[in-house]
């Protein structure tokens, strides 16, 4: 029997929306999504990388943008949709993140990409008896090419 596709865990604001960036980062552009806010980063070159998680495990969005992601955000990048990590309604305090990610993952491995680790995230993520990565991001950053090859490196591991 074939080992499960690690889950991998993608993150959208602070990760590939680097609300932080006191200007918007080199190869981003910018647009308005949500009438009255901030103007969403978004870089085109992620397109690929997220090509990439998809084909490297079951590449999932966490973030509390929930099905918006898939309607405004992957639309930016002509992606297709991917499944949705439920969680409370917005805003939410971050260490509710875990409760959801927990009962979506199973006993599979999981790689998190997320710029708000808690430590109830830390706590869960040491505690599991399967591979699991934290990979913290920079809100005034993203993520980068270093975080993406970090995780297809970790996926490619035995379990």
């Amino acid at each position: 029997m074939a080992e499960p596709r690690p889950l991998l865990l993608l993150d959208l604001d602070g990760v590939l929306n680097p609300f932080a960036a006191v200007t918007c980062p080199d190869g981003h552009q910018e647009r308005v999504l949500f009438e009255g806010e901030e103007p969403v980063r978004f870089c085109p070159a992620h397109a690929g990388w997220i090509r990439e998680l998809a084909a490297a495990g079951e590449l999932w969005w966490a973030t509390g943008w929930g099905d918006h992601a898939n309607e405004l955000y992957l639309p930016l990048l002509g992606l297709e949709p991917l499944p949705v990590v439920r969680f409370p309604p917005v805003p939410f305090a971050p260490e509710l993140k875990v409760p959801a990610i927990d009962a979506v993952s199973g006993a599979r491995p999981v790689a998190w990409i997320d710029d708000n680790h808690t430590e109830a995230g830390r706590r869960w993520a040491a505690e599991r008896d399967v591979p699991t990565l934290l990979v913290p991001i920079a809100p005034e950053v993203g993520w980068t090419r270093a975080d993406v090859d970090r995780v297809l490196d970790w996926a490619r591991e035995p379990v």
